[in-house]
């Protein structure tokens, strides 16, 4: 969808999608978010272990 204006210069304007409410969280995908976290945050301290070894 576009207009123009007296001087032809387009405006154009982005299709905006329907909007929906998202849904609590099951507890399966609660569970796997939590195990997520636990392995993201194992990961990160690995790291910065690693980093304070070498240095």
């Amino acid at each position: 969808m576009y207009t123009t204006d007296d001087r032809g210069i387009l405006n154009n304007y982005a299709i905006e999608p329907e909007i929906y409410y998202a849904e609590y969280p099951s507890l399966e995908q609660q569970r796997r978010y939590s195990f997520q976290g636990a392995i993201a945050t194992l990961f990160v301290s690995f790291l910065l272990l690693m980093a304070l070894a070498v240095n």
